[in-house]
């Protein structure tokens, strides 16, 4: 074979080199441009909307500028009512999850309370807690206990369904070996139940941890004198824009650190899932 067509050989084998395109497309997906991507569209969305609006003497969508700034000024205020949502968000939610668990896994095991708690909960699981605020409000002494009760009802049910499911999913074998080591039904709830349990109870308590944010907002429009909710209403009637959208942003902030923080321990605790 010549040279030329020893040449023309090598190339033909000699493998592709990679299309510029497919590396900016390697690279933009090592860096998870994406959420950052629909990010800066969401903002220049806004601007531009928010600038048009303006123009015309609309002052309800105020540009990203003009609400970043009131949120800083306003951030020792949006602590302070972080505190104060915290104070009713936490004894709800932190109840709800107790009893969830521990009713879930009782009546997940054991036959007669699941055939009196199960009808039950089929009933008043889907009524909207949202229906009990002002009752709540009317009958118990403060805002605070009122509020509280709102966030643990919210809570409870997706935690106890949950938590139920979780139980009864526990395979035969499991509690034939239990069975057969003498377990008590305690022990066999806390060394088998709970353990096996739990990615079905981190569920529970995502969706729960959800709603009760939800419900401590729109708790705290109804008569609260500080939090989160009260701060966006408070400023919403008395027409300024930017701090009610200042306040909703960082309400969201709020949610999703806790969301996150959630996760985060829902992912070192079911280690045996990665």
């Amino acid at each position: 074979m010549t040279a030329p067509h020893k040449a023309l050989a090598l190339q033909a084998e000699a493998p592709p080199s990679t299309p510029p395109a497919g590396l900016l497309r390697r690279w933009l997906a090592a860096f998870a441009w994406e959420p950052w991507a629909l990010a800066a569209i969401l903002l220049v969305a806004w601007q531009i909307a928010g600038n048009a609006l303006a123009g015309e003497g609309n002052p309800l969508l105020p540009p990203p500028a003009v609400v970043f700034r009131a949120l800083w000024d306003s951030l020792p205020e949006l602590w302070r009512g972080t505190i104060s949502s915290f104070l009713i968000l936490l004894p709800g939610y932190g109840t709800a999850l107790a009893l969830g668990v521990a009713l879930g896994l009782l009546s997940g095991t054991t036959p007669w309370l699941a055939r009196a708690f199960f009808p039950f909960a089929r009933v008043a699981a889907p009524i909207p807690p949202t229906v009990f605020i002002p009752y709540a409000i009317a009958v118990l002494p403060t805002f605070h206990l009122s509020a509280t009760f709102v966030v643990f009802l919210g809570a409870f049910w997706p935690i106890f369904m949950n938590a139920a499911s979780g139980a009864q999913a526990v395979e035969g074998r499991h509690r034939d070996n239990a069975r057969v080591l003498g377990f008590s039904h305690f022990e066999y709830l806390y060394k088998v139940v709970f353990p096996a349990s739990l990615p079905h109870i981190f569920a529970g308590m995502a969706v729960g941890l959800g709603f009760s944010f939800i419900l401590l907002t729109v708790a705290e429009l109804f008569g609260a004198n500080a939090g989160l909710g009260r701060f966006v209403q408070y400023y919403a009637d008395f027409a300024d824009y930017p701090r009610m959208v200042a306040g909703i942003l960082y309400t969201g902030a709020v949610t999703w650190a806790a969301m996150t923080l959630l996760d985060k321990l829902r992912h070192r605790a079911l280690f045996w899932l990665r």
